[in-house]
């Protein structure tokens, strides 16, 4: 009877051979040997090639398996560079239409307060307010970055004194 879920490299062994001797007390060439070792058998020779292939299979399967996780993460890493890039570029093009915006909100400001002072009075308004919230941001980053700074260097003293 063939077993079909058998492994290729599984060996049936019979425990009834036709040519073995009915006598018991026959000898045996699979006994004791001389330097008290066993004998082995042909089909433990089998059964050691067929663990060796299985082993062998195990690390062609594993190569594989890293050579395509391998080749996967590249591939990802590539996508990931080129969405980046994308993602860059935008925030450059963002940053430059954002500036523009000012500068446009700056000269309408100029433009819009002429008729009210002289257009060097209103040129003097809008740098002056300009002036002033660059001034309030920089105090903001400075406390900010003192904070920061506060952080990671009570972190490198160790004991904190």
């Amino acid at each position: 009877m063939d077993d079909g879920n058998r492994q290729s490299g599984a060996v049936r062994q019979d425990t009834a051979l036709p040519d073995a001797p009915d006598d018991a007390s026959a000898p045996s060439d699979e006994g004791p040997s001389n330097d008290g070792s066993a004998a082995t058998s042909p089909n433990d020779e089998v059964f050691d090639d067929s663990l060796i292939g299985e082993l062998g299979a195990l690390i062609d399967d594993g190569r594989t398996y890293a050579e395509a996780e391998i080749a996967f993460q590249k591939t990802r890493a590539k996508l990931a560079g080129r969405l980046l890039g994308v993602a860059a570029a935008s925030v450059v093009v963002a940053i430059i239409l954002l500036h523009i915006a000012f500068l446009a909100l700056a000269v309408g400001l100029v433009i819009a307060l002429a008729p009210l002072v002289t257009i060097w009075g209103a040129i003097a308004i809008v740098v002056g307010a300009l002036l002033l919230a660059v001034f309030l941001l920089v105090r903001i980053a400075a406390r900010h970055g003192g904070k920061l700074s506060a952080l990671f260097s009570s972190a490198d003293t160790g004991d904190g004194g």
